[in-house]
């Protein structure tokens, strides 16, 4: 049985967890940039790069992964959120890519290894897998950067597919079993991933299972790039995803009409991982535990969601929350859409038969 038919026979007997926030949990240690930089030297300041951290203190990213698989998590991902060439060069780590993904998705196999075995020890089964986190970039290839030139673009969509699978391929070397592109802002940014990760399958000699979440940047239900939930469903459906879903965004209340209207629609499972409310005037995120977990028991309770965790603001605590919230309750049926075509401009359109 490949890991996709394993996910998706275990998301058929009970909702999953994925799990929560790197970068909240990090902050946590207070590193300088000296515990930032290691004994890499790049001539750029290296504070802020989560990412790095794979290489430069891999027992924090360690024991980051397997807090939250401790709390509950099916899914380890990979702090690989900007592990790319684009984001790199802020930091002038552009050469360390294929080694920082090599590494995350390391730490991320070993961990969720060692906890399916310590269930099993237990007379648990309990499989637990591997998502590789891709980010969306700071490009977009829907908009201009330049006011007074609509029709610039910073990047090119092959640019862009590149810089996507060069990622793609050494988290899936480095022992990830899905690829989860992540905090789509812009639907063209997610055409270009999904082309790598389809690429990266053709090399490899097979499917590589792929998992596609969106996050809308205003109330008004849309990212970005203007698309609204039901127009990137019907953008990005051709990729057959695994699951599809929302995350960061906002918090669970805000997200929930926009979580409905995607699990009406989707023939494939849903996963929605919201921040743990909104951020307050410093920027932090109050929400405590209880309160998201008594959120999502909702989703639950009312038939929404496969798959659930947590993004900005969330901890191990939200996640075991999160658990315990959902332990009982029936995964969502997925919907059966009707035979059309569905073409997708900012709404989608059908086409009448």
């Amino acid at each position: 049985m490949s890991k996709a038919e394993l996910f998706r026979a275990e998301a058929a007997k009970r909702i999953l967890i994925t799990d929560g926030a790197f970068g909240t949990m990090i902050q946590g240690y207070a590193l300088d940039e000296a515990a930032y930089r290691g004994d890499v030297d790049t001539g750029f300041d290296q504070k802020g790069n989560n990412d790095l951290l794979a290489l430069t203190q891999p027992g924090i990213i360690d024991e980051i992964t397997r807090q939250y698989l401790a709390a509950g998590s099916d899914i380890a991902s990979t702090n690989t959120f900007n592990a790319n060439r684009i984001s790199q060069a802020d930091y002038g780590a552009e050469h360390l890519v294929r080694a920082m993904n090599l590494a995350a998705a390391g730490i991320a196999r070993k961990a969720a290894d060692d906890a399916q075995a310590a269930d099993a020890n237990r007379g648990i089964r309990r499989p637990r897998f591997v998502a590789g986190a891709v980010g969306p970039t700071n490009k977009t290839l829907s908009l201009s950067p330049d006011v007074n030139d609509p029709g610039f673009r910073a990047i090119d969509f092959d640019e862009l597919k590149d810089v996507y699978r060069e990622q793609v391929e050494a988290l899936l070397e480095g022992g990830c079993d899905f690829i989860l592109i992540e905090t789509i802002f812009d639907t063209l940014n997610a055409k270009a991933g999904i082309m790598a990760v389809l690429e990266a399958g053709e090399a490899r000699g097979e499917p590589v299972p792929l998992m596609i979440s969106m996050t809308i940047t205003d109330m008004s239900g849309r990212n970005l790039s203007g698309h609204s939930v039901e127009a990137f469903w019907a953008a990005v459906r051709h990729a057959r995803p695994l699951t599809i879903g929302l995350n960061c965004s906002f918090g669970a209340p805000q997200l929930r009409p926009h979580v409905a209207s995607l699990s009406g629609i989707a023939d494939a499972l849903l996963m929605v991982y919201p921040n743990a409310g909104l951020p307050n005037e410093l920027g932090q995120y109050d929400e405590q535990a209880h309160t998201t977990g008594g959120f999502i028991a909702e989703w639950a309770a009312t038939g929404l969601i496969n798959v659930v965790g947590g993004c900005c603001g969330t901890t191990p605590d939200h996640i075991a929350a999160m658990a315990k919230a959902v332990n009982g309750h029936p995964p969502r049926a997925l919907a059966v859409p009707p035979v059309r075509m569905v073409l997708a401009g900012l709404e989608p359109f059908v086409v009448a038969t």
